[in-house]
């Protein structure tokens, strides 16, 4: 059996990153451990209902450093399954996340599109057909 362990993510700055993905979304801050041989951090956070992790993975060259924010070429990178979608819509527009599109009522669900700090497009999504 394989199941997905991690995503990384390419941020400017851990701890910036860590207060986002934990103050502002909720995300549970799994693990950071500071990697001497790399000057590097190993900072792992997920959602509190569980699933795959991120790996926060700082850009350490320049070229990196183009990816923060569009690591999907523009399109929607990340989806974020929600048990309430209003609950959680409200939550997040209210500490100031920014929607890119405005909620949808879709054959599959509920669904709108936030950014991140850095710009990265995630789905807000509360499936409503048996969807996993």
């Amino acid at each position: 059996m394989q199941t997905l362990a991690h995503i990384s993510l390419v941020v400017r700055d851990y701890d910036e990153a860590i207060a986002f993905y934990v103050d502002i979304l909720g995300f549970e801050l799994v693990e950071d451990t500071y990697q001497p041989e790399q000057d590097k951090r190993w900072v792992i956070v997920r959602p509190n209902g569980g699933g795959a992790s991120i790996l926060l993975a700082r850009a350490f060259s320049p070229h990196q450093e183009k990816y923060i924010g569009d690591q999907a070429g523009g399109r929607v990178f990340l989806f974020l399954r929600t048990d309430d979608f209003w609950r959680d819509f409200n939550d997040l527009t209210a500490k100031g996340v920014t929607f890119a599109r405005p909620p949808k009522e879709t054959e599959y669900g509920v669904v709108a599109v936030f950014k991140d700090l850095y710009g990265t497009l995630w789905d807000l999504v509360e499936f409503t057909d048996g969807r996993p």
